[in-house]
């Protein structure tokens, strides 16, 4: 609901994963301008912490601006998950209108606009959806870095993690990792089951593993990652192949050459791929 009318516009856009938040406020003119704050994810964050970031941040400068706050984030699956983030919001930019979706929904009007096709996030998480061009019609589960996130820098990084300490990596990129990252077990071990955001330091693995990506173990890995998100996530839209699959994140982009190999092997079609879908996102409202 409007708080008091406006005679001029002021727009916020966040586009908010695991790891952090891309914004950009938009005036009435067309000027933008970015900000960057951590990632707003409510399954790894509460209100009070999401305030205290905001209030921090260099958007306290402008909080008093802003007439329109549209919030995209991974994890705003829910009524329950947005309140989460929508409650912070509307009291910090308390003269703005408020809305909270899906990042799902962030990525589909980025890169689909008005048309269909299926859209896939590829970052620290993955989920995917069917867009009609209006609406997400169709959403395999995502489920979380635990349960799900196939072919996500957490999945990746995880996979990389569960070889390394298996003994099970080429000897050759298990000395330069050691080199490069001097983790022992325990370090590992509490990272991942004592220290918050595990799926952050796990993603954190999948930068080491794209430079290794010459070695063939380390390539057949990444390959089988995205293989299972194909059959777990993509095989299972309607007539997915007749819909092109447009990609969001930096693993998308990161690994194009390998996602698109595998994606020829469900013989799918790549169609747009976007590290950062904010510029695209801030387009489509100005529309």
């Amino acid at each position: 609901m409007v708080k008091y009318s406006y005679f001029y516009v002021m727009l916020l856009i966040a586009d908010s994963g695991s790891t952090k938040t891309d914004w950009r406020l938009v005036s009435d003119s067309g000027e933008r301008r970015s900000y960057e704050t951590i990632g707003f994810n409510p399954y790894f964050i509460d209100s009070a912490s999401v305030l205290n970031e905001l209030a921090s941040s260099r958007l306290a400068e402008i909080r008093k601006e802003v007439t329109h706050v549209f919030f995209y984030g991974a994890g705003c699956s829910s009524e329950e998950k947005c309140k989460v983030i929508f409650n912070p919001l509307n009291t910090f930019f308390s003269n703005a209108r408020v809305e909270v979706e899906h990042d799902m929904l962030a990525a589909a009007r980025a890169t689909c606009g008005k048309e269909k096709g299926m859209v896939a996030i590829l970052g620290t998480g993955s989920n995917s959806c069917l867009y009609n061009g209006n609406t997400i019609v169709e959403n395999v589960a995502a489920l979380g870095y635990v349960l799900g996130d196939n072919g996500s820098g957490a999945d990746i990084g995880k996979t990389f993690i569960q070889a390394y300490l298996g003994g099970e990596l080429p000897g050759v990129v298990s000395e330069d990792f050691r080199e490069q990252y001097n983790l022992s077990l325990t370090d590992i071990l509490d990272a991942v089951y004592k220290q918050p955001l595990p799926n952050r330091f796990l993603a954190g693995f999948s930068l080491f593993v794209h430079q290794h990506l010459n070695n063939p173990t380390i390539k057949k890995m990444v390959e089988e990652r995205f293989s299972l998100f194909f059959e777990k996530n993509i095989c299972k839209y309607s007539d997915y192949r007749n819909y092109p699959l447009h990609l969001v994140g930096s693993i998308a982009a990161n690994y194009q050459e390998v996602f698109e190999k595998v994606a020829a092997k469900y013989q799918v079609k790549i169609g747009g791929i976007v590290r950062k879908p904010i510029e695209s996102l801030v387009d489509f409202h100005q529309l």
